[in-house]
């Protein structure tokens, strides 16, 4: 009875504040047509029927910000809810969401929540990957006891291009596949005289329609073999190809294997760099293709970037990453992939460097991890926010169209608060222990990292 009294004062006061605004669209609004996707009352009476079963399941939120990173990045995870028409997007992009527009109980109300928070899920980075990015630069590190990073006489970079027919897209007017050439041929045009570089290229055959499938799927081709930089043949070596048809990622990296097999992990540092724009569309199971790449005597350091990529091809890039203990990186143009690239460009120096000293004891200047330690947890701050704000809009939006009673309103965006506050000190905390870790040489942090993750793992 006391819920019934406090839902019919809060919807009274609703109507009293909103009777003004109400009246001077009421014109309008009964003209409008009533079947138009994303209206209100289209949108409230397809939902009539989508009550929540009362056997749901709810999944409990993160406790570790290792299982937060580890959730699958949500759909509409860089969805645009503060836009011009983000509230008739909102409605229709979340109106299949569990109906609550009864009196639900906490444990319906937590349901909803936990499938709003999946499409919404942001790409949070777990401990492992800064530790993979702290190993990386650290190459050539004689202090470095895993010889897979440290140098050897020859430094091999092949670089495994994505040509599938996505590839054509624009992105501030310039297709993305003229980008990343272009990118890579400005990588390899500075890299040391004794540097090594090839080009592998996949789906650059057929086209993207069902009956080209088959050819695309098993095209995969060296198209620049791994050997000393020379312009004029490398050039013609990316005019080889342009975007074309499906994307045979698993294809590519045992191809890969094949390429770099005369090139053992004794006696080179060899480095493969997969740049794609989206997710394996050939089945042919490109995790473990990567895990059969990284475990062979190439003992190969495996990158991963992610070029303008959807939710669903970061999920599967990232696992490709992770299962290789290689880093990923999503950009999302052409000048954030010449930046990713000349992080290598300084490694390759490093590399000349230590090779010219004739071997000697290598006492170069590593990269400081300040600034990777800086942009790390200002990104994940940032992540946080944008997730907390834009669920908070969203509950705002469905609010404002009755989706749920005031009370249902309250509790979700408590949810959201202190989830995401709960989130903000992890964060924090996590902080306040890379600065400690800051004032030790990198090997010493990598190695309380590794061991501090390793046990959270268990």
């Amino acid at each position: 009875m006391k819920i019934f009294k406090s839902i019919l004062v809060s919807a009274l006061l609703l109507f009293l504040l909103s009777a003004c605004s109400n009246d001077s669209a009421k014109e309008s609004n009964e003209t409008e047509d009533k079947s138009t996707p994303g209206n209100e009352q289209t949108v409230k009476k397809e939902r009539k029927e989508k009550a929540v079963n009362g056997n749901i399941k709810v999944e409990p939120l993160p406790t570790t910000y290792q299982e937060l990173a580890e959730l699958p990045i949500g759909k509409y995870y860089n969805m645009d809810t503060s836009g011009e028409n983000s509230k008739e997007e909102i409605l229709k992009v979340f109106s299949d969401l569990p109906d609550i527009s009864g009196n639900p109980s906490e444990k319906e109300l937590d349901y909803f929540y936990s499938e709003l928070l999946k499409r919404m899920q942001q790409d949070y980075e777990g401990p492992e990957n800064l530790i993979n990015r702290l190993k990386f630069e650290s190459l050539g590190s004689p202090e470095n006891s895993d010889s897979r990073y440290q140098f050897k006489d020859n430094l091999n970079v092949i670089f495994i291009i994505d040509a599938s027919g996505s590839m054509a897209q624009k992105i501030d007017g310039k297709e993305k596949m003229t980008s990343a050439k272009d990118s890579i041929l400005n990588f390899v045009s500075k890299l040391p005289k004794d540097a090594k570089v090839g080009i592998r290229v996949y789906g650059h055959k057929g086209t993207g329609s069902d009956s080209d499938k088959a050819l695309s799927c098993s095209s995969s081709e060296l198209v620049y073999p791994i050997s000393n930089f020379n312009e004029g043949e490398f050039q013609t070596a990316l005019n080889k190809f342009s975007p074309s048809g499906w994307t045979p990622i698993g294809l590519a990296l045992r191809e890969a294997k094949n390429d770099l097999a005369s090139f053992d992990g004794a006696n080179n540092t060899n480095i493969v760099y997969l740049v794609s724009d989206g997710i394996d569309t050939c089945d042919d199971q490109p995790i473990e293709a990567a895990k059969d790449l990284y475990s062979s005597n190439i003992s190969p350091i495996i990158n991963v970037i992610g070029f303008d990529v959807d939710s669903e091809g970061q999920n599967q890039l990232k696992q490709i990453a992770a299962a290789t203990e290689g880093i990923y990186n999503t950009v999302t143009n052409e000048s954030e992939l010449q930046k990713e690239l000349d992080q290598l460009n300084n490694l390759a120096d490093q590399w000349q460097e230590w090779l010219e000293r004739g071997k000697q004891h290598y006492e170069g200047e590593l990269i400081s991890n300040d600034l990777e330690i800086f942009n790390y947890i200002t990104e994940e701050y940032v992540k946080c926010e944008d997730e907390s704000s834009n669920i908070y809009l969203i509950l705002g939006t469905l609010n404002d169209a009755k989706f749920f009673n005031r009370e249902a309103y309250e509790y979700l965006t408590k949810v959201n608060r202190e989830y995401h506050e709960w989130i903000d000190n992890e964060i924090s905390k996590f902080n306040e222990e890379l600065k400690e870790l800051n004032e030790q040489n990198y090997n010493e942090a990598i190695n309380q990292l590794q061991e501090k993750y390793n046990v959270n793992t268990q």
